[in-house]
């Protein structure tokens, strides 16, 4: 590592800097995140017949039809009950997904509050994220249901799960920030997001093991971060055993670099943000 006295450790001692004023701003802006996301769980609510129902409808949904489709028309082992292992899968994906998807048009959606008031506004995808938790939790609860009627026994591997959790939303947050930033650049980014987001699904082992990808093709799936997060989340809730150390290390790794890079290219860009709107 070079010496702080070089102009590479000039460098890191700025984005050290950078980092801890991101950070102060944040604490101190925290009612304000706090009250956004208050708003943005009432918005997309708003006049809504299910409700919070949503959250647990879509993920049981889409768990039904690939219950179908991996246990009558091309079975598959995943060595728990497939209906488990398709909607804990689910679970995670949806609330990445949505995170996503709202964080995309969370700065564009909101152009006097981004032009006319001073606050951080990494705010804005940071509530979007927030409010997917909020969503996750209560989509558990159906998670909860399924182990019951399958006699899944709870383990003490789930002191784990909040560790977890937190990779999910510090990798969340850092695909959430360079959408919502693209976005603002270039508005067709909302639309590619949903062609890549049906893709990303695919890649990642959501509805079935990528074990089951061999050659090239499943080494490579298995770069993608979000697949130790997601197995991390059934070896700790339903197989009863910590996550593979190694991948889901890399992938916590990769998440916080990635959060780090996109946070502080979010923070020095945002006075850009008003010309663009």
């Amino acid at each position: 590592m070079e010496a702080v006295g070089t102009p590479g450790g000039g460098r890191w001692k700025a984005l050290g800097s950078d980092i801890k004023d991101m950070v102060a701003e944040q604490v101190r802006y925290r009612d304000l995140l706090l009250r956004m996301t208050e708003r943005d769980i009432r918005i997309r609510y708003k006049q809504s017949v299910m409700g919070f129902g949503w959250a647990i409808f879509m993920p049981l949904v889409n768990m039904i039809v690939f219950s179908v489709i991996f246990m009558r028309v091309a079975p598959i082992d995943t060595g728990m009950p497939y209906p488990i292992f398709a909607y804990s899968g689910l679970l995670a994906w949806n609330c990445f997904a949505s995170a996503l998807r709202f964080s995309t048009n969370s700065l564009t959606s909101n152009p006097n509050l981004v032009t006319k008031i001073y606050f951080p506004r990494e705010i804005f995808p940071f509530s979007a994220v927030l409010v997917s938790l909020v969503d996750f939790a209560i989509g558990a609860t159906v998670l909860a249901a399924l182990m019951l009627w399958y006699q899944v026994d709870v383990s003490v591997t789930l002191l784990f799960l909040p560790v977890i959790v937190v990779v999910q939303t510090i990798f969340t947050a850092a695909v959430a920030l360079m959408l919502a930033m693209a976005n603002l650049y270039y508005r067709d980014v909302k639309y590619l997001f949903e062609l890549l987001i049906q893709v990303w699904m695919f890649t990642t082992a959501v509805v079935y093991p990528i074990e089951l990808v061999g050659g090239t093709l499943g080494a490579l799936l298995k770069l993608n971060p979000m697949t130790p997060i997601i197995d991390a989340y059934r070896a700790v809730i339903v197989r009863g055993e910590l996550p593979a150390a190694a991948p889901f290390s890399m992938a916590a790794v990769f998440a916080v670099v990635c959060l780090i890079l996109a946070w502080t290219t979010f923070h020095r860009s945002e006075f850009e943000f008003a010309e663009n709107l």
